[in-house]
């Protein structure tokens, strides 16, 4: 018996450790109330062509886009998906898939072939993500911002007259409940910390290269964010790290109707925003 109550006081402890940690309290959250779209920012990007390159997290996001159309009327926004930018056409946030899953240097090319084969110079803005598959632990993160900061490079210098978005590689759900103080104790990592470790590394030199010098749209800060403004993290070894919110979750990858419709808001904000 006396075994059993240590064994049960350690568990205890490390759950208080391991479990999804939502910082900043009940004061804080209720000062961060949730954005509303108006008017004004859809009179910004009424004159704007937008391009977004994307996968299955991208359809959830453009899902959300949708869902908050249906709910806005007049708008002066319209949704296409499409490779190529009407010139004579205002007001229009097109997208397509890009790229292969599990390969972001392929995803790099490919969105670099869309913007020369006509993209380039006729959006105002430009951008593409990665998903979560393509920065796995196994991924080599540096080698993926290099490729990736080269050839934002040499589309900048291209067309000028396009602003180029970046933007942070999305997050997953990480384990929880009481098989994570367990794996900690046999020195066993939980389910999704190591991949996640290395997403939130791939947008730290993100955020280090283009902070305050070009626009970033944080998906992954998104994705991380309660609607009450708390902060989904985990800790290992002393470290701190952003993870999915569960709720915005359909599978603990993908986004659910909140979820995207949450990204989504925050998304349009964003690009109202860009000059």
């Amino acid at each position: 018996m006396h075994y059993r109550y240590i064994f049960l006081a350690l568990v205890a402890s490390s759950v208080l450790l391991a479990c999804t940690n939502q910082t900043a309290g009940d004061a804080a959250a209720s000062q961060n109330r949730e954005i509303e779209l108006n008017k004004r920012t859809f009179d910004k990007l009424a004159p704007k062509r937008i391009y977004f390159g994307h996968m299955s997290v991208g359809n959830n996001i453009m899902e959300g886009v949708q869902d908050i159309l249906r709910d806005n009327q007049n708008t002066g926004l319209t949704v296409l998906e499409t490779e190529t930018i009407p010139v004579d056409r205002t007001g229009l946030f097109t997208h397509s898939p890009i790229g292969d899953n599990w390969h972001p240097l392929k995803k790099i090319d490919n969105f670099a072939e869309k913007i020369n084969d006509g993209i380039g110079g006729k959006a105002d803005i430009a951008f593409f993500k990665f998903c979560y598959i393509d920065m796995m632990a196994d991924q080599d993160a540096e080698k993926v911002f290099e490729t990736y900061k080269g050839a934002m490079e040499n589309l900048k210098q291209q067309f000028p007259e396009t602003a180029f978005v970046h933007v942070t590689v999305p997050l997953t759900v990480v384990q929880t409940g009481w098989k994570v103080p367990i794996k900690r104790l046999i020195g066993r990592t939980p389910g999704g910390y190591l991949d996640n470790i290395n997403r939130n590394r791939y947008n730290k030199m993100l955020h280090a290269a283009y902070a305050g010098k070009e626009p970033i749209f944080d998906l992954a800060d998104v994705e991380a964010t309660t609607p009450q403004g708390a902060k989904t993290t985990f800790e290992l070894e002393g470290q701190t790290y952003s993870s999915l919110y569960p709720d915005y979750a359909s599978d603990g990858r993908h986004l659910n109707e909140q979820g995207r419709r949450h990204v989504a808001e925050k998304l349009l904000l964003f690009l109202g925003d860009v000059e």
